[in-house]
C-alpha cells in the first residue's frame, strides 16, 4: 500500500489575507471515471481537483494537467456534502445553507473566479437549486442508475428527487431527530437513513414506506457530526456508524443484514465514534477459480473515526486489513473509494486530504462491474415505471453522453452530445467528462524521489499486507482519461487537462447538421493532425557530444573578464556540439546543438522522439537550463534568452557583457554567473530582478586556488554556491552582503552535524542536509575528530552555534521542516544545558509584542517561511516543561500564550 497527503488539496479561510489558513473539508466524493474528485468545505466552496497530479509525482511537478480544475462559489454556507452522479454527468452539493445544488459542466464559464485570483480551468455552472430543506443539508445519495436522489438534513426529514427532472418526488419526515446519512441498496429495492433518534431506517423504493427500523446497536451511540453508512455492493449489508457495544463503552460499526434486519456483527477497533463508513464498489470473490455465488463472495468496507483513524476491513476476515493511525490531526469526515477499487481517499476537518492506494495483490479477489450486475439480478427485483416527463430519458444515465467537436472556419468549437437528450432534462449544457472507462486493472506503479509526510500506519500482526511509508505513487489513469470539452480560440482544437493540443481526447465526433448521426459516423480529418508548431514536423535525431575548438573564437575568457579581479579564475564552459536540460517531472528536455560548420546553431524542445519547437540563434550555445515554467539558454557573445514551453519569448534577448561561467534555474528563478565574477537572479514570471548584480570576489577572496563547485538557485531566489575549500555561501538581497550557509568548521564538534549521518544519501534530504553530506564526502571531516584534545565546553558552544547557524541558513533557503527540526533540536538543547537567557530570548523571539494583534502591527510577521511562530512556540515550550532546568519558564510562557490565543 502507498500512502501520500497532497498539501496542495485545501480549503482557504477568505477571511485570511496573505496568509493561507486551511479550513474543514467535510466532504470528498471520486468522478466515477476517477479523473477528479470533488471536496466540499467550510468556505462554502466545491472544489474539483485532478486526481493525476495527486496519484503521479510527475504530472503534480510539472501542473499538466491542472491541479485545481474549477471552484463553485454559488452556496451560501459549508459545504457538508459532494456526491457525483453514477453516470458522471451531473454533481450534488449539500450545504448550511438548506440548499441541494445539481451541477452541470458548462464549457463556456472557464475563466476567472469572481472575488479572488483563482481560475477556473473548467466551468461548472448551478443547473437547479433543489428547496425543500429547512435546515442544513448533511447527505445526499443518486440511486443506481442515477434514477433517484435522495437528500436528507437537520430537520429530520429525507427528500427523494426524481434523478431525471429534479423535481421532488417525496418527503420522509418520520425520524424524530437530525438525518445524518443516506444511502441506497444497490439492487434498487430500499433506502436506508441514519439519524440522532439512534436508529437506522429502511424505506422501500416503490412506495417509499417504512420497511425496518434498525436501534439495538445505536442505544447508546454518542452525538456525532455526520452518521454516513454504506451499503455492500452485494446487496446483502449496512455498514452503519456511530454503533456502541456494552452501553456504549465500545465503539463499533454495525453491520446489518439484508431482509432479517438485525445486527449480529460489530466491527470493533477504533478508540472513539466512527462517523463514516464506505464500501468498495466492488465484489471480491474468496476463491477467484471458483464463479460468482453467495459463497465464494465478500466486500471490503472503510471506516472512518473520530480517533483520527482510517481502518479497511474485508467481510471474510476477523481484523481489518490496514489501521493507519494518526493520519490526520482531527477527525475524518469522510471516504470515498475510486471506481477502480484500489484507491481510497479520505478528508479530515483538520483541512486535509490523505490517499491510499493498494495493489492488485492486496485486494485479492476484486472482480469486475460485469460480476456484480450478473449477481444483482439474482434479486430478482424490477423497479417501478419512469416518472412522466422522464419516458424518453436515457435510463438512470446508464447511456453516457460524450463530448464530441466539430470544427468550424473562424469559429470556437461547438460542443454537442453524441446521442439523444430529451427535452425534459433540465440541462442547458452538455457533459464533457468522459464515461467511466474499465479501470478494473491497477494502474502501472513506478517509484519516483517524492518527498512525503511520515504518517504512523500500524497494520495487525495477521495483516498480509506490505505498506509503504511516505512513498511516492505512480503512474496512473492515462492521459486519455483527463479529456475535457474546453473553449478555446478561432481555429484551435479542444484541449485535454494534460496540457496537449489533441481532438483523440474527445470521444468520437459528430455532426450538428439536420437529422441525426451516431458518434464516429463522421470524422474531421483536420481535427486528427497534430497542432502546427515551428519545427515540430522534424523528426528527433541524435547527436555525438564532441567539443568543439574555433579557429577564431569570439573571445577569450580572460578578456571578457577584463577589469575583474578574478580574471582567468571563471572559465567558460567547454564548447560542445550538444547540450540538454530535462524537465524536472516530465520527460521533455531542452536541447542545444552547436554546428561544426556554417550551419546555425539551434535550440530544440522535444517530447520524447518528436521536436515540439526549434528556434536558430546566431552565436554559439554554452549552457542550456529549463524548469516546468521556462527554458533558458547563455550563448557565447554574452546574450541570455528565455522561452516558454511553446518556444514564445519570454522577455528580451539579455545583453550581459560578459561570457557564462553558470547557469541554473529553479521553478520561475534564473541564475547566471559570468567569468567577470558577476551573479545575476531574475524572477522570469515577474520579469524582475531578485537583487542588483553582486560580485563573488569577496566569497572567492584573494587565494588563487579557491574554486567554485558548484551553483544553484532556490525556488524563492537564493543563490547557493559550494567552494573548494567545503563553505557554502548564499547572498541576502535584504542586507545586501554573502551569507555562509554551512562550514566544514561545525563538523569539528558540533553534535547535530548531520553530515556524517547516512541519512543525508537518502532521496528524501533537504537541502542543507545535501549541503553538510557534501561537505563530509569532499572534505573528510571526522578524521581525526576524536583524537585531538578540546576546551570543556567546545562541544556545547559548536552545537550551539550551529544549530543556530542553521536556524538563519534553513530560512534562507526557505526549507520549513529542516528548520523546525533544528528549532526543536535546538530548544532541547538549551534546555539540556539549562541555558535560561537563550531560552528566553528564543521564546520572546517566537512569541513576538505581547500586544501584537492580527493587522494592528506589522513590524513584526507573525510567520516565518510559511510557518506560524506561536505554533512553534508551542512545542518549544513543550520541551522546556519537561527538561529538569526550564520547566517554570515553560509553564509561565504556556500561561501566557493560552492568554492571548483566548484575548484573539
Amino acid at each position: 500500500m502507498k500512502f501520500t497527503k497532497p498539501s496542495w488539496v485545501m480549503h482557504k479561510d477568505s477571511a485570511m489575507r496573505g496568509d493561507e489558513k486551511r479550513v474543514s473539508i467535510f466532504s470528498c466524493h471520486v468522478h466515477p471515471d476517477g479523473s477528479r474528485i470533488a471536496t466540499g468545505g467550510l468556505d462554502a466552496k466545491v472544489r474539483i481537483w485532478s486526481t493525476k497530479p495527486i496519484l503521479n509525482h510527475a504530472a503534480e511537478l510539472s501542473g499538466r494537467p491542472p491541479k485545481s480544475l474549477s471552484t463553485l462559489t454559488m452556496h451560501t454556507g459549508p459545504v457538508l456534502v459532494v456526491r457525483w452522479a453514477h453516470s458522471g454527468r451531473w454533481l450534488a452539493s449539500g450545504s448550511d445553507d438548506e440548499i441541494v445544488m445539481i451541477w452541470d459542466l458548462d464549457p463556456s464559464a472557464r475563466g476567472k473566479v469572481w472575488g479572488s485570483d483563482e481560475v477556473n480551468v473548467e466551468g461548472w455552472k448551478p443547473l437547479k437549486r433543489l428547496v425543500g430543506h429547512e435546515s442544513d443539508v448533511t447527505d445526499v445519495a443518486w440511486s443506481p442508475g442515477d434514477r433517484y436522489l435522495a437528500s436528507v438534513g437537520l430537520d429530520s426529514a429525507v427528500l427523494v428527487w426524481c434523478g431525471f427532472t429534479l423535481e421532488r418526488l417525496r418527503k420522509i419526515d418520520q425520524h424524530q431527530g437530525f438525518v445524518k446519512g443516506v444511502c441506497w441498496d444497490p439492487v434498487g429495492e430500499f433506502l436506508a437513513t441514519g439519524s440522532d433518534d439512534r436508529s437506522v431506517r429502511i424505506w422501500r423504493t416503490t412506495d417509499w414506506e417504512l420497511e425496518a427500523e434498525v436501534k439495538k446497536p445505536f442505544d447508546h451511540s454518542p452525538g456525532t457530526f455526520f452518521r454516513r453508512l454504506s451499503w455492500s455492493p452485494d446487496g446483502a449489508h449496512i455498514t452503519a456508524s456511530n454503533a456502541t457495544n456494552n452501553e456504549g463503552y465500545v465503539f463499533i460499526a454495525a453491520v446489518i443484514a439484508r431482509n432479517s434486519w438485525t445486527s449480529e456483527i460489530s466491527l470493533v477497533g477504533h478508540e472513539n465514534t466512527v462517523e463514516v463508513a464506505a464500501y468498495n464498489p466492488h465484489i471480491f470473490l474468496r476463491d477467484p477459480s471458483q464463479p460468482v455465488t453467495a459463497h465464494n463472495i465478500c466486500s471490503v468496507v472503510a471506516l472512518g473515526a473520530d480517533d483520527r483513524a482510517v481502518s479497511v476491513w474485508q467481510t471474510k476476515a476477523p481484523r481489518p486489513l490496514v489501521v493507519a493511525k494518526d493520519v490526520f490531526e482531527r477527525q475524518i469526515m469522510d471516504l470515498s473509494w475510486a471506481t477502480d477499487g484500489l484507491t481510497l481517499y479520505a478528508v479530515s476537518s483538520d483541512g486535509t486530504m490523505a490517499v491510499f492506494s493498494f495493489d492488485a495483490a492486496e485486494m485479492e479477489g476484486i472482480s469486475p462491474q460485469s460480476a456484480q450486475d450478473q449477481y444483482l439480478k439474482r434479486f430478482g427485483f424490477t423497479a417501478p415505471p419512469l416518472p412522466d416527463g422522464a419516458a424518453t430519458a436515457t435510463p438512470g444515465g446508464e447511456q453516457v453522453h460524450t463530448l464530441v467537436a466539430k470544427r468550424k472556419p473562424k469559429k470556437r468549437i461547438q460542443p454537442t452530445f453524441g446521442g439523444s437528450i430529451s427535452s425534459s432534462v433540465p440541462s442547458s449544457s452538455v457533459n464533457g467528462i468522459r464515461p467511466p472507462t474499465s479501470m478494473h486493472m491497477p494502474p502501472t506503479s513506478t517509484t519516483t524521489s517524492r518527498i512525503y509526510q511520515d504518517v504512523p500506519i500500524s497494520v495487525p500482526t495477521t495483516s498480509a499486507l506490505p505498506l509503504s511509508v511516505s512513498q511516492p505513487f505512480g503512474s496512473s489513469a492515462s492521459a486519455s482519461a483527463f479529456g475535457l470539452g474546453l473553449n478555446t480560440g478561432e481555429d484551435e482544437f479542444s484541449m485535454d487537462i494534460d496540457g496537449e493540443v489533441r481532438i483523440s481526447a474527445l470521444d468520437g465526433a459528430s455532426h450538428s447538421g439536420r437529422g441525426k448521426r451516431k458518434a464516429g459516423d463522421d470524422f474531421d480529418d483536420r481535427a486528427a493532425g497534430k497542432a502546427r508548431t515551428l519545427g515540430g514536423d522534424r523528426v528527433r535525431e541524435t547527436v555525438a557530444v564532441r567539443p568543439i575548438s574555433r579557429s577564431a573564437p569570439v573571445g577569450s575568457a580572460a578578456m571578457w573578464a577584463e577589469g575583474s579581479n578574478l580574471a582567468g579564475r571563471l572559465e567558460p564552459p567547454q564548447l560542445v556540439t550538444y547540450l540538454k536540460a530535462t524537465i524536472e517531472g516530465s520527460e521533455d528536455v531542452f536541447e542545444g546543438r552547436n554546428a561544426e560548420g556554417d550551419e546555425p546553431n539551434e535550440v530544440l524542445y522535444v517530447s520524447g522522439k518528436q521536436t515540439q519547437w526549434l528556434d536558430y540563434l546566431p552565436s554559439p550555445i554554452l549552457a542550456v537550463t529549463a524548469t516546468p515554467t521556462f527554458c533558458a539558454v547563455a550563448m557565447q557573445d554574452g546574450t541570455v534568452t528565455v522561452y516558454s514551453h511553446t518556444g514564445r519569448r519570454l522577455i528580451p534577448a539579455l545583453s550581459i557583457g560578459s561570457q557564462c561561467c553558470a547557469l541554473a534555474s529553479a521553478r520561475n528563478m534564473l541564475m547566471l554567473l559570468t567569468v567577470s565574477g558577476s551573479l545575476y537572479v531574475w524572477d522570469i514570471k515577474k520579469q524582475a530582478a531578485k537583487f542588483p548584480p553582486t560580485s563573488v570576489a569577496p566569497i572567492l577572496g584573494s587565494s588563487p586556488n579557491l574554486t567554485i563547485l558548484s551553483v544553484a538557485v532556490r525556488s524563492n531566489g537564493a543563490p547557493v554556491i559550494q567552494l573548494s575549500d567545503g563553505v557554502a555561501h548564499s547572498y541576502d538581497s535584504a542586507m545586501c552582503v554573502w551569507t555562509k550557509l554551512c562550514e566544514p568548521w561545525w563538523a569539528e564538534g558540533s553534535d547535530a552535524w548531520q553530515g556524517r549521518q547516512r541519512s543525508y544519501a537518502q532521496a528524501g534530504r533537504g537541502p542543507l542536509m545535501a549541503l553538510e553530506g557534501a561537505i563530509s564526502e569532499r572534505m573528510s571531516v571526522d578524521d581525526g575528530r576524536a583524537e585531538k584534545v578540546r576546551p570543556a565546553w567546545w562541544s556545547a558552544a559548536l552545537t550551539l552555534g550551529h544549530l543556530e547557524s542553521k536556524l538563519h541558513a534553513t530560512k534562507a533557503l526557505e526549507s520549513p521542516q529542516e528548520y523546525k527540526q533544528a528549532l526543536l533540536v535546538y530548544a532541547k538543547r538549551i534546555a539540556d544545558e539549562g541555558f535560561r537567557g537563550k531560552g528566553e530570548e528564543l521564546v520572546k523571539e517566537l512569541f513576538g509584542p505581547v500586544y501584537w494583534r492580527p493587522g494592528r502591527d506589522d513590524s513584526w510577521s507573525p510567520t516565518t517561511i510559511g510557518m506560524s511562530k506561536r505554533d512553534l512556540l508551542k512545542e518549544v515550550l513543550n520541551i522546556f516543561v519537561r527538561s529538569k532546568t526550564l520547566t517554570k519558564l515553560g509553564q509561565d510562557w504556556q500561561d501566557i500564550l493560552k492568554k492571548s490565543q483566548v484575548e484573539e
